[in-house]
Formats: C-alpha cells, sequence, structure tokens
C-alpha cells in the first residue's frame, strides 16, 4: 500500500467541491454570449435615450 500525503488530498477534496459549485452556479446564472450582448445593446440604447433628453445650459 502506498502512503497518501494527507495535505495533497485535502487540497484536491477543495478543489472538487469548489469546481462542483462553480459548475451548478454556472447552470444557475450562466447566461449566453447572446444574451449578454442583448442587454448590452438594450443598456447602450437606454443611455443614448438619456443624454439625448437631458438640457444642457449654455
Amino acid at each position: 500500500m502506498k502512503p497518501i500525503n494527507l495535505n495533497q488530498a485535502r487540497k484536491a477534496r477543495t478543489r472538487a467541491e469548489a469546481k462542483a459549485k462553480a459548475d451548478q452556479n454556472a447552470i444557475r446564472f450562466g447566461r449566453s454570449k447572446a444574451e449578454q450582448l442583448l442587454d448590452a445593446a438594450r443598456e447602450q440604447q437606454a443611455s443614448d435615450r438619456l443624454s439625448q433628453l437631458k438640457f444642457e445650459d449654455e
């Protein structure tokens, strides 16, 4: 039987748990590239519209 480095085993277990949690979050909160681009375009349109409606003092 080969001896195990407990530090390496603990770190590997922690990495695996973090990876599992990251995968769950990606499923839960992840958005496709198209959705991100659509939101950015809508945000830009809203910003442009607000700047068009601003009154400028001269």
